[in-house]
């Protein structure tokens, strides 16, 4: 790129490079496709949160108990679709920094204070941090939901939903969804988006995780609904001593030394 002489507004130049280089035989690395569902809602008193619990590595479930809801301050969560140990180290990360800044300032930190940590470090690192994140607390401006990107880009919903089953679960919110809902039905609508998710995308299952925050209490609802339990077992598969016959064996020294220091 000629740095002498750019101007403003966007640069192709990348886009053509990249035409070429793949008409050469120079293909770009296929991106690794992740799968979750995460979703939050806004009600009349708090905010709840909701994820599934399935971790996956390419087509093999990895995990079918994986933590999706991260503690950020007593009164704020977030939950997290992408690369399960960036969401963990962050949310780490970010909850660190919330609690030096409410113990300087004196008063519990605000939901804006951890979107604008999350947005600059995310930012900074331009995607390649792979966090997705639904943000929801409350705070002395009431109960408060974002969504942010692996780029730092955020939105303000009274209601989001992201990962590979973002489109189940939205369904349930559009149909669904009233303003200034009880925390029941809030409860309710929340568990419904997310096993939306989990029975229609395969890369999301296990149980629903939720979280409700109001202004009084922070309440983390583990293993709120089982989606697909596991039924008993049709056959017996025991196996009698003997049925796999040894042709032979061999018993081999090893010789281990110690090491002092």
């Amino acid at each position: 790129m000629d740095v002498d002489n750019m101007y403003e507004g966007f640069s192709f130049e990348n886009c053509l490079r990249n035409t070429r280089l793949a008409e050469k035989g120079l293909k770009a690395k296929p991106y690794n496709k992740t799968g979750t569902t995460i979703v939050g809602l806004m009600f009349k008193d708090g905010v709840v949160l909701g994820a599934d619990t399935r971790a996956t590595g390419g087509s093999t479930v990895l995990s079918k108990d994986c933590e999706k809801l991260h503690y950020l301050a007593p009164n704020m969560y977030c939950a997290g679709a992408g690369t399960a140990a960036d969401m963990v180290m962050v949310g780490n990360m970010i909850a660190g920094q919330l609690n030096l800044h409410s113990l300087n300032t004196d008063r519990p930190p605000r939901v804006v204070t951890a979107l604008t940590m999350l947005s600059h470090y995310l930012y900074k690192y331009q995607g390649y941090i792979g966090c997705h994140l639904i943000v929801g607390g409350w705070d002395i401006t009431g109960p408060q939901l974002y969504s942010i990107d692996s780029l730092g880009h955020y939105n303000d919903d009274v209601y989001a939903t992201m990962g590979s089953g973002m489109m189940a679960a939205k369904t349930v919110f559009d149909a669904r969804f009233k303003l200034d809902m009880e925390m029941d039905d809030a409860i309710k609508l929340t568990a419904d988006a997310v096993a939306a998710g989990i029975l229609n995308d395969m890369g999301s299952g296990g149980t629903v995780n939720l979280c409700v925050i109001t202004k009084d209490k922070t309440e983390y609802l583990d293993h709120y609904r089982t989606i697909c339990s596991k039924g008993p077992r049709q056959g017996d598969y025991t196996v009698k001593p003997g049925t796999t016959s040894l042709i032979s064996s061999d018993v081999i020294q090893v010789v281990s030394e110690a090491m002092e220091t």
